[in-house]
């Protein structure tokens, strides 16, 4: 009555919660490696996408907003307008802010996002979610974090590096 209960068989062997461990500490160092590698940034001024003389960027408008926390964002909003005969599903730019110091500019490579709607707010949409077909011609805005102080205050050239078509 008073002795210990017996012992009982049937539970997973530590060979087995080993193995489990093993697999788990393997998953976690997988997941960490790939975690910690960088896309490499676009450091250089890349040639222009053999689709781009197609779509113009017309109608170059540059803002700039402060928010509440006090952060400034820079926009550069235009035009764009498919002139050529494929359906454009996306488009990146290179945006190059010069500087009056004779340095290299500044180099911003992003997805140009269209204009969805203006109001309450402006809203963008990325190309793939309103194609452009031959001749289709939307708005866009460009949408900057941080520009250099340095920066020449002119608007920065736009590059069309990358189109993608169906």
């Amino acid at each position: 009555m008073f002795a210990p209960p017996p012992a009982r068989s049937g539970g997973m062997p530590l060979s087995a919660w080993l193995i489990a461990g093993a697999v788990v500490l393997a998953i976690v160092a997988g997941l960490l490696l790939a975690g910690h590698r960088k896309i490499p940034a676009i450091t250089g001024i890349r040639p222009l996408d053999s689709y781009a003389a197609n779509l113009p960027l017309t109608q170059l408008q540059m803002s700039e907003s402060t928010s509440l926390s006090g952060g400034k964002s820079t926009f550069v909003d235009g035009h764009i307008r498919n002139s050529g005969a494929a359906t454009v599903t996306g488009v990146t730019v290179q945006v190059l802010f010069r500087n009056e110091e004779q340095m290299p500019p500044q180099i911003e490579t992003l997805p140009l996002a269209l204009i969805r709607t203006h109001e309450p707010y402006v809203d963008t949409q990325p190309v793939s979610a309103a194609p452009l077909k031959p001749g289709d011609e939307q708005e866009f805005r460009l949408i900057f974090e941080s520009i250099p102080a340095n920066w020449n205050m002119q608007m920065p050239e736009i590059r069309v590096i990358g189109v993608e078509k169906k």
